[in-house]
């Protein structure tokens, strides 16, 4: 009977919440999954858009950092709920699930790999040019695997929390400097969609910190340590903080590009490389210190996505293979800094080296787009069934609109897919 009462204080009775106040900081796994989604192509997006349209798109930066708090909500709400991870989720929907995990998890990390390690390349080659950039990503893909490889969660939270501050004061300090005009900005709040404008739109309210390390949120709340219900206030605070946090960062991104590029007229180039000559900018007009100011955040933000991924994806990846083996629970191969961790290690560092001596890998390009930008909708279907099933006891089940931002998310991401998909299929077919 005693066994029976703890379970269903586990699975939520009010009682649990009050068993314990649960204590919370600053930085907690909301930040670390917030700052993970945040890498230099979200950056260049953000700060592309701001040189395109000024202020105009300053609404669609706010609507992504709500649908972010709604979408890692969720994973996290069925963590806490339910005890089970997602993944554990996911196989319960069907074999369709586990097979698209499974294959996206593999082709997307030996791209993500190659994209991750060249962002950072790019940074430290911005700040110390004397090493090429693809020999600077090999260094920092293999120091990021030093730093997680055994798979413990203070250590990683420590190094992120430092990483953390550093995007912050120099980016968000960055913005500060170029003196935003504030009736611009309160005016960019106002929803409206400039001509021409539309993906770059919903790439803002959808695409910018949103990948696979959303769903990682659970893994990292189990290795917090907040694993029962009465975390759920704890948990909810967290997020919501961490994204607040986040959308200030990126609304930082998007004032540097209104204010030093819009403004003057200048453009830079698509792609990472446009970071760098940001820096470049910044330095003619506020002074030398300001171009290695910029980079040093440039490679916060850049290496904090990667070591996050090589943590929590890494952790996601074990649970994939654990549980489709029916790897016993306690077994040294599951969990954090167990085999199937560091096989997954491995996989996002050295193999993707091959592809920083490669020009265009056509097709893995192609396979990447095409499953990585369905991912999203797939995270939002799912908690969608997830969430509303008796798997969740009722009182943390979606509320009525909850669900609905989950079928306009879902919706909007299909868009965004099926516009990355036929970007990457049309140069194979002459288009």
């Amino acid at each position: 009977m005693e066994k029976d009462n703890d379970v269903t204080l586990r699975q939520g009775d009010p009682r649990d919440e009050a068993v314990e106040q649960p204590r919370w900081r600053i930085i907690g796994p909301g930040l670390v999954v917030a700052a993970t989604g945040i890498g230099a192509g979200d950056l260049v997006a953000t700060m592309v858009a701001g040189s395109n349209y000024g202020y105009a798109l300053l609404w669609a930066v706010v609507l992504g950092v709500v649908v972010k708090i709604a979408l890692v909500e969720g994973a996290g709400r069925w963590t806490l709920a339910t005890g089970r991870t997602i993944f554990d989720g996911w196989k319960s929907l069907g074999l369709w699930a586990v097979v698209y995990f499974g294959v996206y998890v593999v082709v997307w990390g030996f791209s993500y790999g190659a994209a991750a390690m060249s962002g950072v390349g790019l940074a430290l080659n911005g700040l110390m040019p004397w090493l090429d950039v693809r020999y600077w990503a090999m260094i920092a893909g293999v120091a990021g695997l030093l730093l997680v490889w055994f798979g413990r969660y203070k250590p990683f939270e420590n190094v992120m929390a430092v990483l953390i501050g550093v995007m912050f004061v120099t980016v968000v300090g960055s913005a500060v400097l170029t003196m935003p005009n504030l009736a611009e900005v309160a005016a960019g709040l106002v929803p409206i969609i400039p001509d021409g404008a539309v993906l770059n739109t919903l790439g803002l309210a959808g695409g910018v910190g949103g990948t696979i390390t959303l769903a990682a949120y659970g893994y990292w709340l189990t290795e917090k340590g907040w694993s029962t219900p009465r975390w759920m206030r704890v948990m909810r605070l967290d997020n919501a903080w961490a994204y607040v946090m986040s959308g200030i960062f990126v609304i930082s991104m998007l004032i540097v590009g209104a204010e030093l590029l819009y403004s003057a007229g200048l453009a830079v180039a698509d792609g990472e490389q446009g970071l760098v000559d940001v820096a470049d900018v910044l330095a003619q007009r506020y002074g030398a210190f300001m171009a290695p100011l910029f980079l040093v955040g440039f490679f916060a933000a850049t290496f904090s996505s990667v070591i996050g991924v090589w943590h929590g994806v890494s952790l996601m990846f074990a649970d994939f293979l654990a549980t489709t083996r029916n790897v016993p629970a306690g077994d040294r191969r599951r969990g954090a800094g167990g085999t199937y961790y560091r096989w997954y290690i491995l996989w996002l560092t050295f193999p993707p080296m091959a592809l920083l001596f490669l020009d265009r890998p056509i097709l893995l390009v192609v396979i990447y787009g095409a499953l990585g930008s369905l991912f999203m909708p797939f995270l939002a279907l799912t908690l969608l069934f997830l969430m509303n099933s008796r798997a969740v006891p009722e009182r943390w089940r979606n509320r009525w609109w909850v669900n609905v931002v989950l079928v306009l998310v879902a919706a909007m991401f299909l868009v965004l897919g099926g516009n990355e998909l036929v970007k990457a299929v049309s140069p194979l077919f002459g288009g």
